[in-house]
């Protein structure tokens, strides 16, 4: 088709007369070229149009580049519009197919529209439209954020405190039957406790001296035999000259303890026997820590009929050592009088009884000597005690403690003990300490005992104490 641009009046006939009909051709001539310029009827034929009509190859000529030229405009014109398509509907997923016989695959539904460009280009098909509606572009998707759990994110405590660089309040110790745990002399080093124990395994106590030199040790060597026989002081020389080289080997020692829980009904015999000792082993450079009575003794008037042992421990640089237990739990009898003594709220029948003998007997005399308590904890040997009869030590009575409401937890619980035990002999400046029983049990018989693998927990509570 010709453009209306060219001049040609609507209605007119648009196709191209034959050049072998030149009346025809003429009468195109008159038309195309003729234009209204005065009055109807009269038209004006201007030179171009009449050159133009002489050569009807050339009038091919241009008609045929216009409509090329159209043409190319036309095409232009559908590619920007497929460009912009595209453009909007590049992140639209396509239509899904249909695979169908042949190996053909083609979409499940599309739609087709024209388009028509200036009424003279051909329709064409639109692009394929997604089956759903498209993401916008640009919408930002949601990041996921890791919340932290604090069960597994909450990083766990040291299994050790940070050392004391020396002997902070804290009163406690351990007591060691064999030291077979790199624990024990780890609490040494954590710890620098106030005291420690060692009983015939007593080597290691110089490389506790040497980490911690203000502590203070404890050593004592098994017997196999404690008979009150003959002449005490005799007995007292036999006895020392039988161990003397072990005591000047051990030099990480300070303080030597003789008998263990002796028999407190020959309480004269066994005085003059420490007495002696402590005298004997003052002319060797060494020292003494006599006593060593088991929980619940001596009575009031063997403790008086002991003196002289103490005068001599005063005299030759000694200290006394007691034991002290209770069971079910340590502080059971606090409040229990002793016989034929008023009662009083800060000392007991077991616990605490060391200071019956300090404040009503000791101090009015002015025989007050440094106090080791070199054996405590629960002891279930205890007679008359509520609990399983069977129990034995701490840790037999776990399942009492829970069942009575107490704690479900006997590591705690026991420490709490321990710690309401220390917190008392912080009172008292002639308590050197005590040392839990114990660390390094050598067999079964003692493993209800056992503290070993519960010295970090104690050396928490020693080290909050500073």
């Amino acid at each position: 088709m010709i453009p209306a641009t060219m001049g040609i009046q609507p209605g007119l006939p648009t196709h191209a007369p034959s050049p072998r009909n030149p009346a025809a051709l003429a009468g195109v001539h008159r038309m195309a070229g003729s234009c209204p310029i005065a009055a109807p009827g009269v038209y004006y034929r201007s030179p171009l149009i009449m050159k133009l009509s002489s050569h009807p190859q050339i009038v091919i000529i241009l008609v045929v580049s216009v409509v090329s030229i159209l043409a190319l405009a036309a095409a232009a014109t559908r590619f920007l519009e497929r460009t912009d398509s595209s453009a909007t509907m590049q992140a639209s997923p396509r239509p899904p197919t249909v695979q169908t016989p042949g190996n053909k695959t083609t979409p499940a539904a599309a739609i087709y529209l024209p388009l028509v460009v200036q009424g003279s280009v051909p329709a064409t098909a639109t692009p394929e439209l997604p089956v759903t509606s498209p993401e916008p572009a640009d919408t930002p998707k949601p990041t996921r954020v890791r919340t932290p759990n604090p069960a597994t994110d909450t990083p766990k405590p040291p299994r050790w405190p940070e050392p004391l660089a020396e002997p902070g309040r804290s009163r406690l110790g351990v007591h060691v039957i064999w030291n077979t745990s790199p624990d024990i002399l780890e609490f040494v080093r954590r710890t620098k406790p106030a005291v420690v124990k060692a009983v015939d395994d007593v080597g290691w106590l110089a490389e506790a001296k040497r980490i911690s030199p203000k502590t203070v040790t404890i050593g004592r060597l098994s017997l196999p035999s404690q008979t009150v026989a003959g002449d005490p002081a005799a007995a007292a020389q036999a006895f020392v000259a039988e161990r003397l080289r072990i005591y000047q080997e051990q030099t990480g020692v300070d303080y030597w303890e003789g008998w263990n829980e002796p028999d407190t009904s020959q309480m004269a015999w066994y005085a003059a026997f420490e007495a002696e000792r402590a005298r004997i082993m003052a002319g060797y450079g060494l020292k003494v820590a006599v006593g060593g009575f088991a929980a619940g003794t001596p009575e009031w008037d063997q403790f008086i009929a002991f003196l002289p042992a103490i005068q001599a421990a005063q005299q030759y640089g000694g200290i006394l050592t007691l034991h002290e237990y209770d069971a079910p739990t340590f502080d059971r009898s606090v409040g229990t009088p002793l016989p034929g003594q008023p009662g009083h709220s800060d000392r007991g029948a077991l616990a605490l009884r060391y200071r019956w003998w300090y404040e009503d007997i000791l101090k009015p005399r002015g025989l007050v000597v440094p106090l080791v308590i070199s054996e405590a904890g629960i002891d279930g040997g205890i007679r008359g005690r509520p609990g399983p009869p069977e129990a034995r030590g701490w840790r037999d009575f776990a399942k009492y403690w829970s069942q009575s409401g107490l704690s479900d937890d006997p590591v705690p619980f026991y420490v709490q003990q321990l710690a309401w035990y220390d917190s008392e002999m912080q009172k008292d400046d002639y308590v050197l300490g005590f040392t839990v029983y114990t660390a390094g049990p050598l067999n079964a018989e003692w493993e209800s005992f056992d503290i070993t693998d519960i010295l970090p927990k104690l050396a928490y509570y020693v080290v909050s104490q500073k």
